[in-house]
Parts: structure tokens; sequence; C-alpha cells
């Protein structure tokens, strides 16, 4: 009776003891695998299908057009010149919008001056200027513009696509404002961050609830 007790609590320890080295392997192994940072694992990364661009409809009383730092010292050739391509279909789409009556903002960087503003997208009238970093919220009165003319969706141009473009569309998404991307309209130093911009736009989740991507010709009024 005791010697069979002793061979089941021996069985027992054994399988305990089993149990143990398996698990810690297989702890380890899950730990290797947890290690690897994505800078381990760069070159591994699939690049995800283009995003889908959709065709738009907007009220223009209450759609307002925000151009972002199109102004010489982040928009030439030397530092962005898909910014400089872009700028006559930016400048073609204003005509469009100043037609229908659509409100029109425009932002400078920190260091820029409304006299920086590249030519074909100079500001008329009384057309208000922001100046601020990446969010063009932020410290401005950007959202009380936008308020005070009756904006519920904004669409939103410049450069550059991962700075101005991707914080402030967050931010007016955030805000509740329906967000309209022409990737005509933007750009940036690489085709990458315009990329990245793109799907973090219809990915991320401050902003892929509100968020549509298009293009100028896309857009109807």
């Amino acid at each position: 009776m005791l010697s069979s007790t002793i061979k089941k609590s021996n069985a027992l320890i054994l399988f305990f003891v089993s149990l143990m080295f398996t698990g810690s392997f297989c702890f380890t192994g899950a730990h290797a695998v947890d290690d690897k940072t994505i800078i381990d694992q760069w070159d591994e990364v699939t690049v995800s299908p283009p995003v889908e661009l959709k065709t738009v409809r907007l009220d223009p009383r209450t759609t307002a057009f925000l151009i972002l730092d199109i102004e010489q010292r982040t928009c030439n050739m030397q530092r962005r010149p898909r910014c400089i391509a872009s700028t006559p279909r930016i400048g073609n789409f204003l005509k469009r919008a100043r037609i229908k009556g659509v409100a029109v903002v425009y932002s400078l960087t920190s260091k820029g001056e409304p006299e920086t503003i590249l030519p074909e997208v100079t500001p008329a009238g009384n057309e208000p200027i922001v100046k601020s970093s990446v969010d063009k919220f932020f410290n401005t009165d950007l959202e009380k513009i936008l308020r005070d003319r009756g904006a519920e969706t904004v669409i939103i141009v410049g450069t550059t696509a991962e700075g101005a473009v991707l914080h402030t569309a967050t931010g007016a998404a955030m805000r509740g404002y329906r967000v309209i991307v022409p990737v005509d309209g933007i750009s940036a130093a690489t085709l990458y961050a315009e990329q990245y911009t793109a799907w973090h736009l219809l990915n991320a989740p401050g902003t892929r609830g509100q968020t549509t991507l298009t293009r100028f010709d896309m857009i109807e009024f």
C-alpha cells in the first residue's frame, strides 16, 4: 500500500516537473519573440494595399478649405519639390472653392509670414491666417474661425503630410468635423511620409471614422 502511494507521488512529481520545464521552454520561446522590436523586424513589414479614394459631394455653405503651410520656407524645390508640384493643383481648386462660396483658411509655420505664402495660393481679402506648429488648432483661433463660419466639413491640403496635414486633420476629426483630404493636395519630402499619412488617416482611431481620402477632381459641390 505504502509502496503504491510512493510510486503515485513520484509519478505526480515527475508530471509537474515536466510541466514546469515545458512551460519554461514555451515561455522562453514566446519571450524571445516579444523581445523583437519593430526595428528588428523592419524588413518583415508588408506594405498595405493602396487606400481607397472616394468621390464626395459637399455643401459649400458648411465647408471650409484649409491650406496649410504653403510658404517659401516649407514649399520649395530644395526641401519639398513635391510641394511645388502640388501648388498649381491647390490653386486651381482654390478658385473653384471661392466661386462656390467655400470659406478659406490659411496656416503658417511658427516662422512664416503672410508675405511668404506662394503666389498660386495667395490669400484674398480677409481670408484668415493662423500660425502654429503641426497642429493648427493649438494656441490659435482656428476652431472659433470654423465655428463662426458654420463649418461642419474641412478640406485639408498642404505640407508636410506627416506634420501639419496629419495633426490638423486629427485635431479636426476629434472636434467632430468631417475631414476630406485630397491626396493630390498634400506633400512631403518623401513618398513614404505621404503613404504613411494616407494609411494613418484611414486607420488610426482618432481619424478613421471621420476622414475621407479623395482627389480634387472627385470633389463635387
